[in-house]
């Protein structure tokens, strides 16, 4: 595997989805047209699930670039910030003349870090579409992660990616409801199914996680995981099924945790490390990110992640590799 330490010519993992300007209000209630309430932390940063699992990938080392869109106003710039600290590669993003429209109000609960979100309307004006993509570009990275978002352009970019015989990575969003079908019709083109909470039930009617992560193979990926957030991970193979528990942190927020598992996994899938071990350092990775407000500001280098895994009597084989 070429080394993740930026010396590589092509790039390992390109995004395609959804970049967010998150404004994060932690509170212990939410206020009603009646009262008021007291904020006990506030947060002004970049999100979106393809967006951050990217910056969780340059963070731990890997070599990114995003494509999607912004708006051209502060607002844009602000949420794009800690993507160019990170050194994720911009320049297939696409600039709308209009203020930016992705943007997510996010709601903190100061006692047990979960979250609730508040979602500006209209983002249509600002999908992407196919004929904005650089197919080369795509083509050039060994991985592209989606998360659902510009739907028509996300699954062109599949087909391109799979006929070019490279790996295509979908974060299945946590679910409560129906699967919706630009999300269905996405898991027919991917390797690897990374979903929240209650995905592979939604998307195959059984309600044991293991069992339904075996049939989600039926759909097309060779790997399905799904996180449980503090019930930690099902991973599930053609020939192994695993659960992988969470560790046991301090949380403060966790916004953006599932964003960051993703970003992780596929840094350990270039490496090549076996399952078991990737998710562990994706979990570790995830918890780190937990200790801070948002999504991203949390997020540990590789040589973070290896202390904290070492801690707790986890050794895994990344000693040659750099941040």
């Amino acid at each position: 595997m070429e080394p993740l330490d930026g010396t590589m010519t092509h790039l390992q993992i390109v995004g395609l989805g959804q970049a967010t300007l998150d404004v994060l209000l932690r509170l212990r209630d939410l206020p009603t047209w009646e009262t008021y309430t007291r904020l006990q932390g506030f947060g002004l940063e970049g999100g979106g699930p393809a967006a951050t699992a990217l910056v969780a990938a340059a963070k731990l080392g890997a070599r990114v670039g995003f494509v999607g869109t912004a708006g051209n106003d502060a607002a844009a710039e602000s949420k794009l910030r800690s993507m160019r600290a990170c050194g994720v590669d911009l320049s297939r993003l696409v600039v709308r003349a209009a203020p930016e429209g992705q943007v997510t109000g996010v709601f903190v609960h100061s006692e047990t870090g979960e979250r609730t979100f508040a979602l500006m309307t209209g983002p249509e004006e600002h999908l992407l579409r196919v004929d904005e993509l650089d197919r080369d570009y795509i083509e050039s990275a060994d991985y592209l992660h989606l998360d659902g978002f510009h739907a028509q352009a996300a699954l062109q970019a599949a087909r391109w990616m799979r006929a070019a015989g490279k790996q295509v990575v979908l974060d299945g969003h946590r679910t409560t409801g129906p699967i919706k079908p630009h999300m269905a019709a996405l898991v027919e083109h991917v390797d690897i199914l990374i979903s929240g909470a209650g995905f592979v039930q939604a998307l195959t009617g059984i309600s044991d996680t293991l069992a339904a992560g075996a049939a989600a193979l039926r759909f097309g990926p060779r790997l399905v995981v799904q996180t449980e957030g503090a019930g930690g991970s099902y991973t599930v193979t053609a020939h192994d099924r695993f659960h992988t528990p969470a560790f046991e942190v301090a949380v403060l927020d966790t916004t953006g945790a599932g964003d960051v598992f993703h970003g992780a996994y596929i840094v350990g899938l270039l490496h090549g490390w076996d399952l078991r071990d990737i998710a562990q350092f994706a979990t570790a990775v995830a918890a780190i990110k937990c200790g801070k407000l948002g999504g991203r500001a949390g997020i540990p280098s590789l040589k973070e992640t290896q202390v904290f895994l070492k801690a707790r009597g986890v050794e895994l084989g990344v000693s040659g590799a750099t941040t």
